[in-house]
């Protein structure tokens, strides 16, 4: 189920990048892709409390920075597949994810010593890592929400 938040999260800060505020997103896209109401909830509930912890979900990317991609090494690139090292390179792109969770991703990885990285072992990397952050700051809080829960 972590999985399917993250693509729908995906979606929605496509959308929101591309100037489509969030109260006017089609969800009949994602209700139509299978996404059950408590997923698409979660997702909504994870952008409103970065929201709320006053982080900038869209930022311009400034034309004149440089901005850099990592590289991978041979034995990382035996492992990750292009589609996998892509969906990274889209999250950070997004800003959902920093060249940070980029190592962190790529660390667990290779520690975890798969034979191959997908595009499915890398979400559910990133999975863990936007939706089991440090909660420390906001004692009290839930990003996931139980089966019967939805925001209104």
């Amino acid at each position: 189920m972590r999985e399917k938040i993250v693509e729908i999260i995906v979606y929605l800060m496509s959308e929101l990048r591309n100037n489509i505020p969030l109260g006017e997103i089609d969800l009949s896209v994602l209700t139509n892709s299978g996404y059950t109401p408590t997923e698409i909830s979660t997702a909504f509930s994870w952008l409103y409390e970065k929201i709320n912890l006053g982080e900038n979900l869209v930022t311009e990317i400034s034309k004149s920075s440089p901005h850099s991609h990592r590289v991978l090494h041979d034995a990382e690139r035996m492992v990750f597949t292009p589609e996998a090292y892509g969906y990274l390179i889209q999250l950070r792109e997004l800003r959902l994810i920093t060249e940070e969770d980029i190592e962190t991703v790529i660390d667990r990885v290779m520690l975890a010593d798969y034979p191959t990285a997908g595009v499915q072992e890398t979400k559910t990397i990133i999975a863990s890592i936007l939706l089991e952050g440090d909660d420390s700051r906001n004692s009290g809080s839930r990003i996931m929400l139980n089966s019967k829960d939805t925001i209104h």
